[in-house]
């Protein structure tokens, strides 16, 4: 059975917040709430964290993890960045977007895109999420919690609760949150292609398509 916190969504309570992070250093799994609907994580090396987030979500090996930053500082440790791709990402961040870019060495190969050997990073903008990454003092594995053949993000904490509580260690709940996850744009090659429309608008990146 999970740990289930109510959180106020923009000030987040310390005390809850500490007890959240201390779960996810003992090897938990955390759903939380981002500015792009809940997602769930845990941490980088959590390698039983990270399978058991796979049989949740039903993820192939194919599917691209995300890595969770405070700041652009860090996105830049676990991924190469060119300088016309830093503007762009650095233009529309923190906010509801997923950038895929090639890992470096920091990441776990596990969490990489075994073909292209690429890796998702975001900066949310959600004051629970950064609360959280504040307090654990390093990025999160993360994922998008989108269930079954859903193609939106869980929006609703109580529906979250009754069908994973079982299955997670710990549930934020930071009220009723938008359902759209966040949009996906794949600046690994040059240029920007959008793999998935989301809560964040695509017009920033049209003239780079």
């Amino acid at each position: 059975m999970s740990q289930y916190f109510e959180v106020h969504p923009q000030n987040p309570q310390p005390r809850l917040i500490q007890q959240a992070v201390a779960i996810v250093q003992q090897g938990g799994v955390i759903i939380y709430p981002t500015d792009s609907g809940y997602a769930i994580g845990c941490q980088l090396g959590n390698k039983r964290g990270s399978e058991r987030i796979c049989q949740i979500r039903e993820l192939d090996k194919d599917h691209h993890f995300t890595i969770l930053c405070r700041d652009l500082s860090e996105l830049s440790v676990y991924a190469r960045v060119d300088n016309a791709a830093f503007r762009l990402i650095k233009n529309n961040t923190p906010g509801p977007y997923t950038f895929i870019l090639k890992g470096t060495k920091e990441v776990p190969k596990r969490l990489l895109n075994p073909k292209r050997k690429t890796i998702g990073l975001r900066v949310p903008t959600h004051p629970v999420a950064l609360a959280l990454l504040e307090q654990l003092n390093e990025p999160l594995m993360s994922t998008s919690l989108i269930l079954g053949d859903n193609a939106l993000a869980e929006s609703d904490p109580e529906e979250i609760r009754e069908k994973l509580e079982k299955r997670v260690d710990v549930i934020i709940d930071g009220g009723h949150m938008g359902e759209q996850p966040t949009t996906v744009v794949d600046l690994s090659e040059g240029g920007a292609v959008i793999l998935r429309e989301g809560a964040g608008s695509v017009e920033p990146f049209e003239h780079a398509l």
